[in-house]
């Protein structure tokens, strides 16, 4: 009888094991499942507000341009002076590549802005000096 117990309790754990275990298999696809779903939700609520994000974003950028363009010369050179300089301070330091690039933005854009001035300004005034 001994044997007999064993044999039945034996197969008893391995039925109890083998429904925990499609138990936490079918927890874990319901997870997932939701997982899922929650990933669509959100990627249909940014896709639905990505145009608008797009808009607001070109039109800071356009009035950042044009604030650029209407400042003087010194103003431009200051600029992009301190720019230039916060980002070199930042590589220096050890801080992240992203923060040194997010420094340079606006000293590029500033000092674009100085070049175009300056290739503009020597181009007309080039004649000017040919004729003197």
């Amino acid at each position: 009888m001994t044997t007999t117990e064993r044999s039945t309790t034996s197969a008893s754990n391995a039925e109890t094991e083998s429904t925990t275990g499609q138990g936490a298999l079918a927890a874990a696809r319901e997870g997932a499942d939701a997982l899922a779903g929650t990933a669509r939700d959100v990627a249909g609520e940014i896709a639905t507000r990505l145009p608008e994000a797009a808009a607001s974003t070109r039109g800071a950028v356009e009035e950042a341009t044009r604030r650029i363009e209407a400042s003087s010369t010194d103003a431009l050179t200051i600029g992009t002076s301190l720019w230039l300089g916060i980002a070199i301070g930042l590589l220096l330091g050890g801080a992240n590549r992203i923060l040194v690039a997010l420094a340079l933005i606006p000293a590029a854009a500033m000092g674009a802005t100085l070049l175009d001035r300056s290739s503009t300004s020597g181009s007309t005034a080039s004649p000017t000096r040919n004729a003197r």
